[in-house]
């Protein structure tokens, strides 16, 4: 293994790289019931970079352009400027930071993508004054040359040392969709912008790289000493820091010893690496002093890359990491590079067996700050000294935190999950505020998009009182105006049971007190309101949520003269959909949905309803969940712009196409690219074909306009379950879109009915004081215990058209079974007796008829237990069937 600027390694048994650690004192990890998690602001435009002040509040960079800040006194964001950017691609507004000494110059800088036909990246100063941005003191510190006609990789995090320095991080810049698998070094005439020897490779381009200048007051800046290349040589850039960087997204240095860590976004490539897998590595660096850091001849831990001749499609011999040569005819810079240097952590699509932690899938490798606990002696909530010296690392695709411990050399130790209960929505940005919180900038799910779930949140750690956790219910989110609210703070917590609850709300700008408040709005629009718990010790939760006046949720009601409960062979479902919506004075059928189906696994309806899918589409289920749980999100949604198409663009270009399952099956096991563009497509070579198979089928299920939509109102014979076992469910849901109002997005209402096997088995009960009994060679379960005035009820039961009663039975001391509407002392409207079990005989299943009153409305349902004498194991029930016939 090369050597990492000095960075030994030694294995342990774990799998990890590690070196002794027996200088570092044991200590506890802390409980994560004393990490709370506050979202300050959310629903930002592609949020990428922030800079918190030393007052705690909290500027942020939108790559669309806008510059907002966040006031930690009004809890508001506002926007406080405009950047007129070149938004395509990847760039943008890239980078916020703030000058060493903001308290006395005000000063921030800014990484931004020029928007005009001149194609530069900039680094300007400017001046904030309050919390006003002036455009005219603008300061250009630096342009680096890009080119826009080829996507990707523009970095452009800004960071502060502790000795004033400034580091920028630069992308390769280079077209990375048409490698052919391999490293974009393309040589051919012409292709200039497919060769990384041009920009990341080479010491004369600013790109692919991590710069260090010290800035001056004036507004220029100067070349610190000890940088890659000394000032002079005409053929290497006296700024560069690190080179041989594909995409340095995000990086941190240390504030006591300046090491330099960052996170280098990997390619997708079909080159298998030294440890039996593809090359394709995202990886975490360490840089105790300036370097070369390989891309695109070397990843990882210097394996390296054969050189591929796009010309001839021949691999040719790889590098030697001890002494690099660029011989391509775009570079500008030397020929012979500096050594390079190898990663401290590296990961690829699998499931690394150097850093197992890291999981599998897509990847974007981050890097977050090195705490230290001395840095913030008296913060409120800085973490405890566990984490003292350990290196904060981030996924932006797989949405987790990992700490990392160094021995006391800076070689790297170990990891461990961090807030492993949390899930971060993209996260971007990750630094410390002076309060000694964490602040973690989470991007959100959609690419190139607005996403409600883009928010800014603040990670608070609380020694010995912990803080409450503050949750806030309301009876309803939406509604005309005037709008009656009821909140409820009863759900919040405190992991100190002893601990007693205050309720202070902002509602409006006024200030309400109780763990339950109503309130009416009269104005329309979008309403933020705030709670803050406190408890009697000085610990304080927070939460927030936004309810909406000015549009009143449609009224969707599935009416039916059959039963809503049950289903029997060839039985009718007859029903009429009507919908009501106070704002629209008249409703378009069109915008009304009504599907049915038949789900040959019951369970399969929580799902349908909860993820808002079609009933006629229940076969397509499996393949949207995992769409779901694998990295698809990462590239792809059902219709809204992303890395990679979407599943209706997909679905339109292959459905009904011969062979086209079999292909986009393979494809998603393999990889691939070439067809929407040159990024390549993640394999999943763990897959199996089925669960490939069943993705395709679910996004040709998009594109089917049938969707299993039926009339407003029909009749239905339910014959689809016969034969199919007595699992299944019928399922007809009807929804409705409104067109929005006042400013308010358009609400959507849904009614519903699910029918069920007339066979329920007495095991399913909702509420009971029963046990279930098993017999495990019949694969049998039932329910037993059942003594003088046990119970067990069923919910919400249709009893319409339902004659008599049928219960499986084994007899015991024998009793009475009854049954009563609504509640447990509700009409009688059945009852049988259960003869007692002849002394000395074996107990068998028998099966035995009781008679139903007519009853109508659905109502829960209590089958209760009796006996006079007061006996005890009166009998076994292992089902019940509701009968619409005299059976």
């Amino acid at each position: 293994m090369a050597e990492n600027s000095g960075v030994s390694f030694i294995r342990n048994k774990t799998g990890n790289t590690s070196t002794n650690n027996s200088w570092r004192e044991a200590l506890d990890a802390p409980d994560s019931s004393r990490f709370t998690r506050i979202i300050l602001a959310q629903g930002f435009d592609e949020p990428l970079g922030m800079a918190i002040l030393p007052n705690n509040d909290v500027l942020l960079a939108e790559r669309k352009g806008s510059v907002k800040i966040y006031n930690r006194k009004t809890k508001q964001v506002k926007t406080i400027s405009n950047f007129n950017v070149f938004s395509g691609i990847e760039d943008g507004l890239l980078g916020i930071a703030i000058d060493p000494n903001f308290s006395k110059n005000r000063w921030i800088y800014f990484y931004y993508a020029l928007a005009g036909d001149l194609s530069v990246n900039r680094l300007s100063r400017f001046e904030l004054l309050g919390d006003a941005l002036v455009q005219n003191s603008e300061k250009v510190l630096l342009e680096i040359p890009t080119q826009r006609k080829y996507c990707c990789h523009s970095a452009g995090y800004i960071s502060f040392d502790s000795n004033g320095l400034l580091y920028l991080s630069t992308g390769d810049n280079t077209n990375a969709e048409e490698t052919e698998g391999y490293t974009p070094v393309d040589e051919r005439p012409g292709r200039a912008l497919a060769d990384d020897q041009a920009t990341a490779a080479n010491t004369n381009d600013l790109r692919g790289k991590i710069l260090r200048i010290k800035p001056l007051d004036n507004g220029t800046y100067a070349i610190p000493q000890g940088n890659l290349f000394p000032p002079g040589n005409p053929k290497a850039r006296p700024e560069i820091y690190i080179m041989g960087s594909r995409n340095p997204y995000r990086f941190s240095i240390d504030r006591k010893n300046s090491y330099l860590y960052w996170g280098d976004v990997g390619p997708d490539t079909k080159v298998m690496g030294d440890e039996g897998e593809l090359m394709s590595y995202d990886e975490i660096n360490q840089a105790r002093k300036p370097g070369f850091y390989g891309w695109p001849y070397f990843l990882g831990n210097n394996q390296a890359f054969p050189k591929y001749d796009f010309e001839t499609k021949t691999l040719g011999p790889k590098k030697n990491p001890a002494n690099p040569v660029n011989d391509s005819p775009n570079n500008t810079g030397e020929r012979v590079l500096p050594p390079a240097q190898a990663a401290m952590i590296w990961y690829g699509k699998k499931s690394s067996k150097n850093f197992p932690l890291l999981g599998n899938g897509g990847a974007s490798a981050m890097v977050g700050p090195v705490y230290y606990t001395d840095l913030f002696p008296n913060a409120p909530y800085k973490l405890p000294s566990y984490y003292n010296g350990k290196l904060f690392i981030y996924e932006w695709i797989r949405g987790w935190i990992m700490a990392v411990s160094l021995d006391k050399n800076g070689n790297y130790l170990s990891m461990e999950p961090f807030l492993e209960h949390l899930k971060f929505k993209a996260p971007v940005d990750m630094q410390f505020g002076n309060d000694g919180a964490l602040y973690v900038l989470e991007y959100g799910t959609n690419w190139f998009s607005k996403n409600m779930d883009a928010k800014l949140v603040r990670i608070e750690y609380q020694e010995g009182n912990r803080n409450p956790v503050a949750e806030i219910q309301t009876d309803k989110q939406y509604g005309a105006s005037p709008f009656s609210v009821q909140f409820s703070g009863n759900k919040s917590i405190d992991h100190d049971r002893e601990d007693k609850l205050f309720y202070i709300w902002n509602i409006d700008n006024k200030e309400f007190k109780g763990a339950i408040v109503n309130y009416t709005f009269t104005k329309v629009g979008a309403h933020t309101v705030a709670l803050t718990v406190t408890d009697n010790k000085g610990g304080r939760g927070m939460a927030s949520t936004q309810v909406f006046a000015g549009n009143t949720p449609p009224d969707v009601q599935i009416e039916t003269s059959s039963n809503r409960s049950f289903y029997w062979d060839n039985s009718l479902l007859d029903y009429n959909v009507l919908v009501k919506d106070k704002e629209e004075s008249a409703i378009n059928p069109e915008r009304i949905k009504v599907t049915f189906g038949y789900l040959p696994r019951g369970k399969d309806v929580a799902v349908i309803l909860t993820q808002n899918q079609d009933a006629g589409n229940f076969n397509y289920l499996k393949g949207q969940q995992l769409t779901a749980t694998l990295d698809c999100k990462s590239c792809h949604s059902v219709d809204r712009a992303s890395v990679g198409p979407t599943y209706l663009a997909i679905s339109e270009r292959y459905s009904g196409k011969q062979g086209a399952l079999t292909y986009l099956a393979d494809k998603i096991i393999q990889g691939g690219s070439g067809v929407w563009g040159e990024r390549a497509m993640i394999p999943h070579p763990e897959l199996p074909k089925s669960d490939a198979e069943e993705i395709v089928n679910y996004i040709f299920s998009l594109t089917d306009k049938s969707g299993g939509k039926r009339k407003l109102k029909d009749e239905i014979v339910l014959k689809d379950h016969i034969g199919k076992g007595i699992e299944g469910l019928y399922l007809l849901n009807a929804t409705y879109t409104d067109q929005g109002a006042n400013g308010i997005e358009p609400l959507q209402s849904r009614d519903y009915i699910t029918l069920r096997n007339p066979f329920v088995q007495a095991e399913d009960f909702d509420e009971g004081n029963v046990r279930l009994g098993t017999i495990t060679t019949d694969f049998l379960t039932y329910a037993t215990s059942i003594n003088h005035n046990s119970f067990i009820r069923f919910n919400s039961i249709d009893l319409r058209n339902v004659r008599q009663l049928k219960y499986r039975v084994r007899a015991q001391s024998g009793g009475v079974i009854e049954v009563h509407h609504g509640n447990k002392n509700g009409p009688l409207i059945s009852s049988i007796k259960i003869p007692s079990r002849i002394a000395g005989s074996q107990a068998h299943w028998t099966e035995i008829i009781a008679d139903l009153k007519e009853t109508r409305g659905v109502q829960d349902l209590y089958f209760v237990f009796t006996d006079e004498s007061g006996k005890k194991n009166l009998f076994d029930i292992d089902w019940i069937y509701f009968g619409n016939t005299t059976l």
